[in-house]
C-alpha cells in the first residue's frame, strides 16, 4: 500500500506539525485533529497537555488500516513547559516531514534546545522514543509504536 505511507506524511504535516485546527471531540475530554484526502480518512485523538497519551489513525475507505500511539512528557517543568516543547516538537516534525518521510530518526536544534527522535522499522510495523534535551538535560520524551492493522 505504497499511497499509505504519502497519505500519513501529509496528514501529520496538515495536523499537530501544521497547526491545523482541531475537531470534535471523539470521546469525552479529547483533544482530535482530523485530515482526510480521497479514500483516506486521519484522525489524531490524544488525552492531556504537558503529559500525554494517544492514538493516530488511519482508515481507508472506512477500514482502519493504521494505528500509532503514543505517550509524551515533561520530565523537568523547571527547564520547559509544555508549549515551549510543543513549539520545538512542530519545528521539528515539519523539517523531517519535508524529507517525506517520518520515521528513520532524526535531530533538530532550535537555540538551546535539541530534539532527538529515534525509531527502529517502517510504517508497517515500527516503534521509536523523542526526546528534547536543553543543554545535555532530558526534559521531554515521548515513545510510541504502531504499524498496518488489518482484519
Amino acid at each position: 500500500m505504497p499511497d499509505l505511507n504519502s497519505f500519513i506524511i501529509r496528514a501529520k504535516a496538515a495536523t499537530y506539525a501544521g497547526g491545523g485546527a482541531n475537531a470534535p471531540s471523539s470521546r469525552t475530554a479529547s483533544h482530535d485533529l482530523a485530515f482526510a484526502h480521497g479514500d483516506f480518512r486521519y484522525l489524531d485523538s490524544y488525552f492531556g497537555g504537558s503529559d500525554f497519551a494517544g492514538q493516530e489513525t488511519v482508515w481507508l475507505r472506512d477500514e482502519p488500516v493504521w494505528v500509532m500511539n503514543y505517550f509524551g512528557r515533561i520530565l523537568r517543568d523547571d527547564l520547559i513547559t509544555g508549549h515551549q516543547a510543543g513549539i520545538l516538537i512542530k519545528a521539528a516534525l515539519s523539517a523531517l516531514y519535508t524529507e517525506s518521510r517520518f520515521l528513520g530518526g532524526h535531530r533538530f536544534a532550535q537555540e538551546d534546545l535539541l530534539y532527538i527522535d529515534m525509531s527502529d522499522g517502517d510504517f508497517s510495523n515500527f516503534f521509536g522514543y523523542e526526546e528534547i534535551r536543553r543543554k545535555d538535560v532530558r526534559v521531554y520524551e515521548l515513545r510510541y509504536c504502531g504499524g498496518r492493522v488489518r482484519p
